[in-house]
């Protein structure tokens, strides 16, 4: 048992020496912790692993992550259901790497994952950790999206306290606020009083064009919908690596402003587009101006162009925006203190091998703040066009100091 203390304890220290010597060089603010060819999980067996290959239940080429979250010691992954052979959509991962493909454990439980008649989970894209450890699951309810979508169950917003592993909530969003062919798929956390009392949850409906909000204090929702939260036509074909499709995605990434004079802003864009768009979150947390705010949703800026489209996006303690630039292999940056124009946009990171199809960014509660980044080659993924003896998919993670020096987003 001390041997096996001291090698863990050497394995932390690698890992920290590793992911230290990453973010204290300008050159180096971007780091792999984990990456994988194809994603495997800890089965309780070895032979309940072989039993689901050959059942169809665990698909290898399959699985793939598009959700990241970190708390504490822990790196959170959501790996949705959208082909079949997925058999656990939500997984933890230890931060300390001791292995560079290391399978994924079901989180909270195997058990969670193979519940029937709804009571479990079914098809997680995204989560979202508050400040107080709790972390909010956005479950579609939607199975084999990139096959024959089903809307198995209804979708669900989860809440997981972390220092316990146990749910301690589901919302089931209402039938009114789940249109035909709604598409519920990101989701981002507002909390502002120490307990976490005063907290309320956006979700973006990509399908259907509208802004969910969930007031924990008394699990009530309503429905925002706005012209703003549409996709740009022209925007809507992609061409990546060789690599033609269209998507028409409107509303998917936000992320919240500095808190001043008692509000902040969210900032939110159409996944297929290259405008920004901001409201203030008084307005939003109001459910009184659901029919009553058209003007208060207002373009931020100017466009970031023909290839500008942006999938996820966080503001760091400092107040500088990041944002995954998914046609151009990048992140981005903007000073949310400056105009939201061209000149005040920079570019923090750029590879066309390890960030091909940046999809989700976090930023975790710890001092110093780090971002968290998945990028998964997804329209591979779709048309199966991944290569299997490749690395398709990775967990990153960015020093948000070290990325902007020497770009427009450094401050004095």
């Amino acid at each position: 048992m001390r041997l096996l203390s001291h090698l863990r304890l050497f394995s932390a220290a690698v890992f920290f020496i590793g992911i230290l010597d990453v973010l204290a060089s300008p050159q180096k603010s971007l780091g792999t912790l984990y990456r994988w060819k194809q994603m495997g999980f800890v089965f309780p067996t070895p032979e309940d692993r072989d039993a689901a290959i050959q059942s169809g239940a665990y698909i290898p080429a399959n699985v793939i992550p598009l959700g990241v979250e970190r708390w504490k010691s822990r790196v959170f992954v959501s790996t949705p259901r959208w082909k079949k052979g997925i058999p656990a959509s939500l997984a933890a991962l230890p931060i300390e790497a001791t292995e560079a493909s290391p399978p994924l454990t079901p989180y909270p439980s195997w058990d969670w994952h193979t519940a029937d008649n709804c009571t479990g989970i079914t098809s997680v894209f995204r989560m979202a950790i508050d400040h107080c450890g709790i972390m909010w699951v956005l479950d579609s309810g939607q199975v084999e999206a990139f096959e024959t979508p089903r809307q198995i169950c209804p979708p669900t917003l989860i809440a997981i306290n972390l220092e316990k592993d146990s749910v301690v909530g589901r919302f089931q969003i209402p039938e009114q606020f789940v249109l035909q062919d709604s598409l519920i798929t990101n989701i981002i956390v507002d909390s502002r009083d120490p307990q976490c009392r005063d907290l309320h949850v956006y979700i973006s409906d990509v399908r259907r064009f509208g802004l969910i909000v969930f007031r924990a204090a008394d699990a009530a929702f309503w429905r925002f919908s706005h012209y703003t939260f549409y996709p740009d036509p022209i925007l809507s074909n992609y061409t990546l690596h060789g690599v033609n499709f269209q998507w028409t995605d409107g509303l998917f990434g936000m992320s919240l402003g500095s808190y001043h004079l008692g509000d902040r802003p969210l900032y939110y864009h159409s996944m297929s587009s290259s405008l920004e768009f901001v409201v203030l979150t008084s307005v939003i947390r109001d459910p009184s101006r659901v029919n009553d705010s058209v003007d208060e949703f207002k373009l931020l800026g100017e466009s970031r162009g023909p290839t500008g489209q942006v999938s996820a996006a966080a503001v760091d303690r400092n107040g500088i925006m990041f944002f995954n630039l998914v046609s151009q292999d990048s992140i981005g940056c903007w000073d949310t203190r400056k105009q939201y124009k061209i000149e005040n946009l920079g570019i923090v990171a750029k590879n066309n091998k390890t960030l091909v199809f940046p999809n989700d960014l976090r930023l975790d509660h710890e001092v110093p703040q780090v971002g968290w980044i998945i990028s998964n080659r997804l329209p591979m993924y779709q048309f199966n066009l991944n290569n299997a003896n490749e690395y398709n998919y990775r967990v990153m993670f960015l020093d948000p100091l070290a990325a902007i020096k020497h770009t427009v987003c450094q401050y004095n």
